[in-house]
């Protein structure tokens, strides 16, 4: 392991940029941190070796100013840049100036974010490499007429997505002919607005659909995977809770060999998650593929016992895959539950400071965050405040280990989703595994 690097700049903030602090510092490799004004004292700044202020009045301007980024990067002698999650993470442009200063990107080649950033370039990669994809436009379309055509063709419901989509922007169902241009046109706006490409394609919408995502690492040539999460617990297209194992051992097998055949298939260097849609008759569907570490790889970790986050820095230094696919082995059930800084009847974003913090403990408990009592949640970045991993040897141990953890969990001054976390793990559909991307919606009432 003598390739590893020897500085690392985190570009990042947040509970994710002291997640990747700690396996620096286990790696041996120093950890510098950029910050904007309101992370000036965060725990992540105060922990590493070095800190450079981007001072910008926009609070994320710091974190999206790639020529800034990479002049600290330069200041500073990093060898490599980690984005983490969020921000400049699927960013081609970021990794290609980094890469023409000499300087590593810890993540995927700029080719293999260009194919994976666009959904119909990926779903067109991986439908190629053997994995199963819904029914869909064959490209980006744009004529209402042509579109309901092809919609009568997968027959309704139909989704639209913006091409150069993420975090579930863009974004339609459309039960019928009808409801087609007007549901176009807001798609294609709002695609425009966020993206600056209003290109959008069509896809069969899987009703009653399960959230399953496949964790995967790659160096460049050879990958393996991680097994599976299972994330259907959302609030608008973006998960609160997730837990693995999900799925038996022999359609495990099955999808991770053909996740596996596409990551190879781009060449992917780095940590990747593979996402699927499974329908009620239990076939999949390839969503996308987040090509850097998730928010929930915490799950992984807990059941595998590999540091995910390690593991990906070391592949970008170089190293060939230090582990077998058969060295990986899942034991026991684990469940995260993200604690954001939110009203939990309204989910409406809750910041402001944190007058008294307490976080559980005991076996099996994990808590990341970087969060502590008098920390200033700004209203600037997303609401994540920590989040609460637990292990257990079933399924019903973990989610009685979680209930108590919670119910341990001390967090005064803000809001968060501590009442609406334990009613779901109360209730009974969610006990007995019969949950849906629908379920929030289905049951409106779970904080009466």
């Amino acid at each position: 392991m003598d390739s590893v690097f020897r500085r690392v700049l985190i570009a990042n903030r947040g509970e994710i940029a002291l997640r990747i602090l700690r396996s620096l510092r286990t790696l041996g490799i120093e950890a510098v941190m950029i910050h904007g004004r309101e992370d000036r004292l965060t725990t992540a700044v105060r922990l590493a070796d070095e800190a450079v202020h981007i001072p910008r009045d926009d609070p994320l301007a710091s974190y999206l100013d790639i020529e800034a980024i990479v002049a600290a990067a330069k200041e500073v002698g990093a060898d490599a840049v980690h984005p983490g999650y969020g921000f400049l993470a699927e960013n081609p442009i970021f990794a290609e100036r980094l890469a023409a200063e000499g300087i590593t990107f810890i993540g995927p080649s700029p080719e293999a974010l260009r194919i994976l950033g666009d959904k119909i370039t990926a779903r067109e990669a991986m439908s190629r490499a053997g994995l199963p994809i819904a029914k869909g436009s064959p490209g980006p379309i744009s004529d209402p007429e042509e579109a309901t055509q092809i919609a009568d063709e997968i027959g309704f419901p139909v989704i639209i997505k913006a091409a150069a989509g993420g975090g579930g922007i863009g974004m339609q169902v459309v039960n019928s002919a009808d409801e087609f241009e007007s549901a176009l046109k807001l798609c294609q706006g709002r695609a425009r607005s966020a993206f600056g490409d209003d290109r959008v394609f069509l896809e069969k919408f899987i009703e009653g659909a399960q959230h399953i995502e496949f964790q995967v690492l790659g160096d460049g040539t050879d990958a393996i995977h991680f097994g599976e999460r299972f994330c259907s617990i959302q609030r608008r297209h973006q998960k609160i809770l997730e837990e693995g194992p999900w799925l038996s051992e022999e359609i495990r097998a099955d999808i991770g060999a053909r996740v596996v055949a596409g990551a190879k298939a781009v060449g992917y260097k780095g940590l990747a998650t593979f996402e699927f849609l499974r329908d009620s008759s239990g076939d999949f569907y390839f969503l996308e593929v987040n090509p850097r570490v998730q928010v929930e790889h915490t799950v992984t970790e807990m059941i595998t016992g590999f540091d995910l986050v390690s593991l990906g820095i070391r592949v970008a230094a170089g190293e060939s895959l230090p582990i077998t696919q058969q060295e990986i082995s899942i034991q026991g059930h684990a469940i995260q539950v993200r604690l954001n800084a939110e009203d939990p009847r309204t989910l409406e974003p809750s910041p402001g400071r944190l007058w008294e913090c307490h976080w559980p403990g005991g076996p099996g408990v994990r808590v990341d965050t970087h969060a502590h009592t008098g920390y200033d949640m700004p209203a600037s970045f997303d609401s994540l405040l920590a989040k609460l991993i637990v292990w257990g040897r079933d399924r019903d141990e973990a989610v009685r280990r979680l209930d108590a953890a919670l119910s341990e969990t001390m967090i005064l001054g803000v809001d968060t989703l501590i009442p609406l976390h334990r009613a779901i793990l109360a209730e009974s559909d969610f006990r007995n595994r019969d949950v849906t991307i629908t379920y929030l919606d289905e049951h409106p009432g779970l904080l009466e």
